[in-house]
């Protein structure tokens, strides 16, 4: 058993079901937000409760930033491998190179015959894989020609491209001795999922892939090990206990298994947030702990296990004071407009408990919120200077008002904490999940931020009449009404006051509840 080293990622794996399709897209758009790594999709073309998958998968491309995409696993008896090399290189160059490949063999067989497709037996299953593998990864090149002379698959003289403008890995399915073999050999990630691989069967399929991988002349570090997670029940597999329990499980796979990349198959938005926010901080606090205690001299990390490497005050992580580790922006008080509407002076304040200590995981709710809100701070800055360019003429209304519609802010209509947590880097989607998780979450655990809560939702109405008064003036300045340039100007500056109040306000007054009981 063994350590590969790899740093740690974490994915959601959504189902894609038709009948819920703007849950699939929130909670892709929530995993980009919360700052997980992967968000994957199961492919079954033939399913007529799912959406189709590369379908689905290119429209979460389109409405996220930084999530990485891939089918888990793609179907390839139903996607041709040159239509699928060049499916994932187009959606690689359009997102700036967030694609990913995960690919099997095919299995259930009457479904894939019923679609039209061919019925292999396993042997024949994992040629065509085969094959399949030396045309995507042709198609990939950056020039020549692809010619794969297969029993399954011929292609000659192929154009090759369009190129990915990132190395795509290419991840596997695999179970059988001969796809772990071929996963060593030819892949950069296995991708087994619980129920199928349970823990005590990782330890001797990995072997098989470490052995494979020394033979073709490569390191077995050069397969990251991924994992495919779900919340167990009674008497089924999967991450046992409640979300608290699962950093140390997840800690355990990767010292003592390998297993480094973990895809949670949920479709519950909390869970989600609970994933992100809590269990993936602790589990990357204590994987840390491992590997540095392991690196001592004179320990042995063979065989280590989280008990064994992480001293308990470890797990915990160091605890800090609140106030070196985050610092709420300040609010320097300088105003553009006269009147504001709203009173700063009426304001509730959290009452901050004396000596309050928190880790740095619990640090990271209230940093969070201000990267969130510095994201916005951003958008702030592109607002003034599209209205500055239409004063000085160098942008035509229409234009400016485009831009401004097509803002985060605008997107999510600032509602209720929209720009709080949730959507802050997305261009489209909504925020129900917002209103629905951290201000409620935060009025009923902590009674003494109810004023705090109550303050901030009236405050949220407030910001979002005043977005559309910039609306409303710039369409007055389209019909060229008196006055129009200089209104615009007024609601900007009175947004501008409003914005930049009202977040720096909100960092001050909520750091300390949602390090004290977080976001969910």
């Amino acid at each position: 058993m063994t350590d590969y080293g790899h740093e740690l990622e974490f994915g959601l794996f959504p189902t894609p079901d038709a009948a819920s399709s703007d849950r699939v897209l929130e909670l892709a758009q929530l995993a980009d937000v919360l700052g997980l790594d992967l968000v994957t999709l199961q492919d079954h073309p033939y399913q007529a409760r799912h959406l189709d998958a590369w379908t689905l998968l290119s429209v979460i491309g389109a409405r996220t930033t930084a999530v990485r995409l891939g089918l888990n696993v793609a179907n390839l008896p139903l996607r041709p491998p040159v239509v699928l090399a060049r499916s994932v290189a187009t959606l690689d160059v359009l997102t700036g190179g967030r694609a990913e490949l995960g690919l099997g063999a095919g299995a259930f067989w009457d479904a894939i015959e019923a679609a039209g497709g061919p019925r292999r037996t396993p042997k024949e299953a994992v040629d065509a894989l085969v094959e399949a593998v030396q045309v995507i990864r042709g198609t990939w090149a950056r020039t020549g020609s692809v010619r794969v002379d297969g029993e399954h698959y011929r292609v000659s003289g192929l154009h090759a491209g369009p190129a990915p403008v990132h190395p795509v890995q290419l991840w596997l399915g695999a179970y059988g001795p001969r796809m772990l073999r071929l996963t060593g050999q030819l892949a950069d990630g296995w991708l087994p999922s619980m129920g199928y691989a349970d823990p005590d069967a990782l330890g001797p399929m990995n072997e098989r892939i470490d052995d494979a991988a020394v033979a073709a002349g490569r390191a077995p570090e050069d397969v990251r090990r991924m994992y495919n997670v779900f919340p167990g029940r009674p008497g089924a597999s999967g991450l046992q206990g409640q979300p608290r329990d699962w950093p140390e499980q997840l800690a355990g796979l990767t010292l003592g298994l390998g297993m480094s990349t973990f895809v949670l198959g949920t479709d519950d938005p909390m869970l989600a947030r609970v994933w992100a926010q809590e269990v993936v901080p602790a589990a990357r606090e204590l994987v840390a702990a491992g590997r540095r205690s392991a690196a001592e001299p004179g320990d042995d990390r063979s065989g280590a296990t989280v008990p064994a490497a992480v001293p308990e005050a470890s797990r915990r992580g160091p605890r800090t004071t609140q106030a070196p580790r985050f610092v709420p922006t300040p609010d320097d008080g300088a105003r553009l407009s006269a009147d504001l509407p709203w009173d700063e002076s009426t304001r509730p304040t959290y009452p901050v408990p004396e000596g309050a200590e928190y880790t740095a995981a619990e640090v990271a709710a209230a940093q969070h919120l201000k990267d969130v809100h510095d994201h916005l701070r951003a958008e702030l800055t592109q607002v003034r200077d599209v209205v500055d360019q239409v004063a000085r003429g160098m942008r035509s209304v229409g234009s400016a008002r485009s831009a401004v519609n097509a803002m985060t802010m605008r997107q999510n209509q600032w509602t209720l904490g929209a720009y709080c947590e949730s959507y802050c880097r997305v261009v489209t989607g909504h925020h129900t999940l917002e209103d629905q998780a951290m201000l409620p979450h935060l009025r009923w655990a902590d009674p003494a931020s109810v004023p705090v809560v109550t303050r901030l939702e009236e405050e949220h109405e407030v910001i979002h009449d005043v977005l559309d008064d910039v609306d409303r003036a710039l369409v007055a300045l389209v019909a060229e009404e008196d006055g129009a340039l200089e209104r615009l100007r007024t609601v900007v500056d009175l947004f501008t006051d409003v914005l930049l109040s009202h977040l720096a306000y909100e960092e001050r007054e909520l750091a300390h509840p949602l390090a004290k009981h977080g976001m969910t």
